[in-house]
C-alpha cells in the first residue's frame, strides 16, 4: 500500500539528457540496499525527490597596476597605451548547472509485496530511489566542475626582477634617470640575445641545453624591465556554487553577486554585479493515456516514480547569457506508479533503474539471473 499519494503536476521527459545525468551525485555516495521482508511486512520505503539546481559560478578577476615608469614609456620604448592606474574588473565566466535529487516530504512511499519474493532497492543515504531487484546501479562521469585558479606571478614578481635591478639604478634619485637606465637594459639584453642566436657572442654556451636557459633568462629579464614601463595584468578565478530549488517560473531573479574586490559575496551586498537566474516551465507532466485518450488511474498497489517536467534555464551576467540549458525537474511532473505485482512476478520479474535527480525511471527489463 501507498503512505501517501500526491498527484502533483509534473513532466514526462525521460530523454538520453536524463539518462546521463542520472547518478551523477548518489553513486559517488555511500547507498544502502533494503529488501522487502517479514520484519518489515514485506514493505520498500523512499522517498522521491524534487529537483535542486546546483549552479556553480566561475568568476575572473582582474588586476592591473602601472609600472614605476609608465611616464617614460612613450619617450624610451614608443608604446602608446601603458597602464597609467590602478584598476579591478570582474566577469563571469563560465556558470554550470547540474540537478541534484533532494527529498521531497510529501513524496514518501511504503511499497508492500507478497511474501516469498524478497524484491529489494538500493537507494542514496537522503532515502531517493536508485535501483529495484538489480545491483546494477548506472554510473555517470562526473560533471567538470570549474575550479578557482590563483594569479601568476607577473614578470616584476619573478627572480628576473631582482636581477634587472643594477646597482646604479637603486642609487639614483631621479625617476627619469632610472627610466633610462632600465630602457639602456632593455636594448643590451635585445641585442645579447640577437649574438647568441645568431653565434656571435663572445661566450657562447656549451650547448643547446644551456643556450634555452640563458635565452629563457632573458626573456624574463625583459620582460620584467618592460613590465616597469607598461605595467602588469593579473588574473585569477574564484568559484561558488549556488542551489536553487524552484517552486515556479524564476524571472531574472538575483542568486549571487560579483565584486573585483571581494569576488562572490551575498544577494544583498550592492559593491558586486548581479548574477541572474532565469527558469522557465516549457512542459508539465501529464498521465499515460489509453487509447481513447483517457488518462490511466494509479495501478492498485503501484510502485511510484516521477513523470518530471522540463524547463529552460539560464544564468546570465552583464546583459549576455553565460549559459543555458534544458533541465527535466520532478516539481513540475506527475506521479504515476509500477504495477508492483508485475514487477515480482516469480516467472518474469522485473528490474528498473531511476533517476535520483528526478525520480523518472530510466530503463526497465527482465531480471536475469547471473
Amino acid at each position: 500500500m501507498q503512505m501517501k499519494m500526491h498527484m502533483k503536476i509534473y513532466r514526462n521527459i525521460i530523454t538520453a539528457v536524463t539518462a546521463a545525468l542520472a547518478c551523477h551525485a548518489a553513486c559517488a555516495q555511500t547507498t544502502q540496499r533494503l529488501t522487502a521482508t517479514k520484519a518489515n511486512d514485506y514493505a520498500l520505503v523512499y522517498t522521491l525527490p524534487r529537483t535542486a539546481l546546483e549552479i556553480t559560478l566561475e568568476g575572473e578577476i582582474t588586476l592591473k597596476e602601472p609600472g614605476e615608469f609608465y611616464k617614460y614609456a612613450k619617450k624610451y620604448l614608443n608604446a602608446d597605451s601603458p597602464v597609467t592606474a590602478e584598476s579591478r574588473t570582474a566577469t563571469l565566466k563560465s556558470a554550470a548547472i547540474t540537478p541534484a535529487g533532494v527529498p521531497d516530504p510529501e513524496q514518501r512511499y511504503a511499497v508492500q509485496f507478497k511474501g516469498g519474493t524478497a524484491p529489494f532497492i538500493y537507494l542514496t543515504p537522503e532515502g531517493l530511489p536508485l535501483a529495484f531487484n538489480t545491483d546494477r546501479i548506472p554510473a555517470a562521469d562526473a560533471p567538470q566542475l570549474p575550479v578557482a585558479r590563483a594569479a601568476a606571478p607577473t614578470p616584476l614578481e619573478t627572480p628576473a626582477a631582482r636581477q634587472v635591478i643594477s646597482e646604479e639604478m637603486l642609487q639614483s634619485q631621479s625617476a627619469a634617470k632610472r627610466a633610462e637606465l632600465a630602457a639602456r637594459a632593455i636594448f643590451d639584453i635585445r641585442a645579447t640575445r640577437s649574438d647568441l642566436i645568431s653565434g656571435q657572442a663572445d661566450n657562447m654556451p656549451p650547448d643547446g641545453k644551456s643556450l634555452q636557459l640563458m635565452l629563457d633568462n632573458l626573456q624574463a629579464q625583459e620582460e620584467a624591465l618592460e613590465a616597469m614601463f607598461m605595467g602588469t595584468t593579473k588574473t585569477w578565478t574564484v568559484v561558488t556554487t549556488v542551489t536553487v530549488t524552484p517552486d515556479d517560473d524564476i524571472d531574472h531573479e538575483v542568486i549571487a553577486r560579483l565584486s573585483a574586490l571581494d569576488g562572490f559575496v551575498g544577494t544583498d551586498n550592492l559593491s558586486g554585479a548581479p548574477v541572474y537566474l532565469d527558469l522557465t516551465v516549457t512542459e508539465r507532466g501529464e498521465l499515460p493515456v489509453n487509447d481513447k485518450g483517457e488518462p490511466l488511474p494509479f495501478p492498485k498497489n503501484g510502485f511510484p516514480y516521477c513523470i518530471p517536467g522540463s524547463t529552460a534555464v539560464k544564468v546570465s551576467f552583464d546583459g549576455r547569457a553565460i549559459t543555458s540549458s534544458e533541465q527535466p525537474m520532478a516539481q513540475f511532473g506527475m506521479v504515476y506508479g509500477l504495477a508492483a505485482n508485475s514487477l515480482t512476478d516469480k516467472k518474469a520479474p522485473r528490474f528498473v533503474i531511476f533517476d535520483p535527480a528526478t525520480g523518472a525511471f530510466l530503463e526497465s527489463g527482465p531480471v536475469v539471473e547471473e
